[in-house]
């Protein structure tokens, strides 16, 4: 795994020819198919008809009964409330966890800001704990601060 080499790639994506939901979803495949460690990936973007309110996006992965996560609630509303990235390297531990499904083991959730405004985030789940390293933590953080252009 290149980080450089995939984050070149979502680049491409973001920069090249679809709209908004192809190039996350192109993007959710890209990480999909290029890092390991990652078992769904996926974006929740802000609601347009309620306030507060988070709506499941393109994904990568088994299907999810969160399609709608208000603000504050689980780790995805909580990184939409705080406006902060959070990487949990293992759910068990996580009071606010909202389980997805029994396999996943850690997840990393990282905000998406168009200026000062939050337009979604990217959620990544995986089987295996301790999976989010620093540098897969960078990678998704620096997709997100190129994502906005796209919004």
């Amino acid at each position: 795994m290149n980080t450089k080499t995939i984050l070149r790639d979502a680049a491409s994506i973001i920069e090249g020819e679809g709209t908004k939901n192809e190039k996350l979803q192109a993007i959710c495949e890209l990480l999909d198919e290029r890092i390991d460690v990652f078992n769904w990936t996926g974006f929740y973007l802000v609601a347009p008809d309620e306030e507060r309110m988070l709506e499941l996006g393109p994904y990568v992965g088994a299907s999810t009964d969160h399609t709608r996560i208000p603000f504050g609630t689980g780790i995805c509303g909580q990184a939409a409330e705080t406006l902060d990235t959070f990487v949990v390297q293992d759910v068990s531990q996580a009071d606010n966890y909202l389980a997805c499904s029994v396999d996943v083991k850690s997840e990393i959730v990282v905000p998406i800001m168009k200026g000062d405004t939050f337009v979604g985030e990217m959620d990544i789940d995986s089987h295996t704990l301790n999976a989010i390293t620093l540098e897969l933590k960078e990678l998704c953080e620096e997709i997100c601060k190129r994502l906005p252009v796209i919004f």
